[in-house]
């Protein structure tokens, strides 16, 4: 690490540098003992990970290889599974519901499978977390909630929340219903009968001891028992849960939602009460669904990591993720290719750009400071047009229309590209070939058509796109529209079909001149 990078990184207004700083001022001279900053994720295994879920390692990750630039302090990262919760509700998007709703109230690390796949609910859900963080290479520590319950390491703070009992129900009742008020209780203990989570209202018998009693209201008659909350017999309520997580683990740093922050106030509240303390963290907004509504696990209406890596390469997931994070963006299939184009645009820049604004360009984060030198020579979006007008069209296809705009277009040359055309001819197959629809040109339009089509005549095919842009564009202001746009517009919806595109003299250039005077002439004929 070089002295220029840490002075630019200790004045850089990038988001994580920002939020690295807030840990350097909680340690300036370092963790007590010389102990590790801790950073952690969250997630509740009740529904398969979606893309947010990811993101927020993603997140947490950028964060810590900002701090890494401002400090040689040792770092963790543990990724934590709340999978000891109790099953509320069936998700919408998992198979065999009726045997899941046969263990509605049990641990999710204590229900079968429904996939078949794993030994269960939860098991499954974290195999697919580990799967898209190890696929994206995180360093990073899975924790399990069940095996840290049942194997003691949080008996010692357990104690301490029956000995701070009063005072962790005088932070938690003042935010609760006066119903819930009534049965509300932070420690949940597990029927010894039915293996159900009980929310159920308990006394404590003896702290030191772990012990108290509670009537099992999951069994006919409600009987009433005395067990202890330790080794995985109870689990807290998920608020001073975390509270308590963070006091018994020392957590340093955690993001979390903007739907999040009275539960993150509450928490740090209970972790002071336990002998601990909040961890700094980011506040970031949601993601939202087409429909602008909440991304949620159970309702399965987000993005899965798998589905966007069919369509986008890796990076163009990771700036989707670093950008504006305090901003609200839907997630869908649509935002795909202006990721991946702004993705290499910024790649692109960062070369020539000074050290102070290569730490606040989105690929800086992404590669660690480590951004590839290749660039990508033709964008997404013309990528996808290209697929488009080819209708069925093979890879090698697509390579031999590239060799009309990019000299010495070849895999070797371009892998990077190589591997972005398997993924356009997919999403151009499933999202861009259905909603095509070319209309007939009408009024100035065909003239303005007839006259672009003799002007291409007498181009010779290697016209490069710069001159046909020109051709184009002076057409337009001749043609009698009442501005540039409608005669853009006009091209694409009886050329391509699209109410938007490309630069047309790329497009051009890259389908060659032939071919697009071949397009001029089916419009025409309509």
């Amino acid at each position: 690490m070089t002295d220029a990078l840490r002075t630019a990184a200790l004045e850089s207004k990038a988001w994580p540098y920002e939020e690295a700083r807030k840990i350097l001022k909680r340690y300036p001279h370092g963790k007590p003992g010389g102990a590790p900053i801790l950073f952690e994720t969250g997630y509740g295994p009740s529904g398969l990970p979606h893309i947010g879920t990811f993101n927020e390692v993603l997140r947490t990750t950028m964060v810590r290889n900002a701090f890494h630039a401002l400090s040689d302090q040792p770092t963790r990262l543990l990724a934590f599974s709340d999978d000891m919760d109790g099953l509320r509700k069936i998700p919408d998007n998992v198979p065999n519901k009726e045997m899941l709703a046969g263990h509605l109230g049990k641990p999710l690390s204590r229900i079968p499978d429904p996939f078949g796949t794993h030994e269960s609910f939860a098991a499954h859900n974290n195999a697919t977390l580990r799967a898209f963080l190890d696929q994206y290479g995180f360093d990073y520590e899975f924790a399990s909630s069940t095996d840290y319950y049942a194997s003691g390491r949080f008996d010692d703070k357990l104690r301490d929340v029956l000995r701070n009992y009063d005072a962790i129900m005088a932070i938690m009742l003042p935010t609760l219903r006066g119903e819930r008020q009534a049965t509300y209780s932070p420690v949940l203990p597990i029927s010894p009968t039915t293996g159900i989570v009980l929310q159920v209202p308990v006394e404590v018998v003896d702290p030191d001891a772990g012990t108290i009693a509670f009537v099992d209201s999951s069994v006919p008659g409600g009987e009433r028992i005395e067990q202890s909350i330790l080794g995985g017999l109870a689990k807290l309520q998920w608020k001073p849960d975390w509270g308590m997580r963070w006091a018994a683990l020392g957590v340093d740093y955690e993001m979390h939602g903007k739907d999040l922050i009275d539960s993150a106030t509450l928490g740090g509240k209970i972790a002071q009460v336990l002998g601990g303390r909040k961890p700094e963290g980011l506040i970031y907004e949601l993601f939202l669904d087409e429909k602008g509504e909440k991304i949620s696990k159970s309702k399965g209406n987000g993005l899965s990591l798998e589905q966007w890596l069919t369509y986008g390469p890796e990076e163009s997931v990771a700036f989707y993720a670093y950008r504006e994070p305090k901003k609200a963006k839907q997630l869908h299939m649509g935002v795909i290719p202006r990721a991946v184009d702004e993705y290499w645009q910024f790649r692109g820049n960062y070369a020539g750009q000074e050290l102070k604004e290569r730490l606040g360009n989105p690929v800086h984060h992404i590669h660690d400071g480590q951004v590839p030198a290749s660039e990508m020579p033709v964008t997404f979006g013309l990528l996808l047009n290209l697929v488009s007008v080819m209708g069925d069209a093979t890879k090698e296809q697509v390579w031999g229309y590239l060799g009309n705009y990019v000299p010495d277009a070849t895999p070797d040359k371009y892998p990077e590209l190589d591997r972005l055309i398997d993924r356009g001819l997919v999403y151009g197959r499933d999202f861009v070939a259905p909603t095509l629809k070319r209309r007939a040109p009408e009024g100035v339009e065909i003239a303005a058509l007839r006259r672009l089509d003799e002007e291409l005549s007498v181009l010779p095919e290697d016209t490069n796109a710069e001159d046909i842009q020109n051709l184009v564009y002076e057409i337009g202001k001749t043609g009698g529209f009442e501005n540039l746009r409608d005669w853009f517009k006009a091209l694409y919806e009886t050329l391509l079909g699209a109410e938007q595109g490309p630069r047309m003299g790329s497009f051009i250039a890259l389908y060659g001149i032939a071919n697009s005077r071949k397009l001029i002439a089916d419009a025409l004929a309509k």
